[in-house]
């Protein structure tokens, strides 16, 4: 594995500590401030994992697919950090502080709803993402070096496509309400 894996790895572990250690001082501790000093430090993670990647591609390296990987990391943790947060701090007080109500599974027309937020999360990853494979790819104009990135892209752009037919499919037959029968 070589070095930008290594990096995505440590930045996705580190990710979940800060979160972790956030919540952990937000309601254990009672410290709020602190807290968000924490939460604050998870664009950080991102930051410097594209500098990581930048500098390595600067220095001459091909591009691959962990390069790519690196931009989906970034993407998507822009654009589904908040809600990445919000999911582990329900999880986090129900089930480590027991206060709260048990997180519930959606169904019927709630379900296809989050299903939609969700998708245009992952429509705003793809856009940040994207841009920056197609700008490292615009800059570096080297077609051999970057063509994993591109195929990064492509494949990208095809589970996002898959994506959205999936989510269509929950407003056309929606997951049953609790209670209902299939008979019907």
């Amino acid at each position: 594995m070589n070095f930008i894996a290594w990096m995505i790895v440590a930045c996705e572990v580190a990710f979940w500590i800060v979160i972790i250690l956030g919540l952990t001082i937000r309601y254990i501790f009672k410290k709020n401030r602190l807290s968000i000093f924490f939460f604050a430090l998870t664009p950080l993670i991102d930051l410097l994992l594209l500098v990581l990647t930048s500098y390595d591609l600067y220095r001459g390296a091909t591009a691959t697919i962990a390069h790519g990987i690196a931009a989906i990391y970034i993407g998507v943790s822009v654009a589904y950090g908040k809600s990445m947060i919000n999911w582990a701090d329900s999880r986090f007080q129900y089930y480590i502080l027991r206060k709260g109500e048990k997180p519930e599974r959606l169904r019927g027309r709630e379900f296809s709803l989050n299903e939609r937020k969700n998708l245009l999360r992952h429509y705003a990853a793809f856009l940040i993402g994207g841009s920056m494979l197609g700008l490292i790819i615009y800059l570096v104009k080297d077609p051999e070096r970057t063509a994993s990135l591109f195929a990064v892209l492509k494949t990208w752009g095809f589970v996002l496509a898959i994506d959205t037919a999936i989510t269509a499919s929950y407003f056309i037959w929606p997951k049953k309400d609790k209670g209902t029968s299939k008979v019907g």
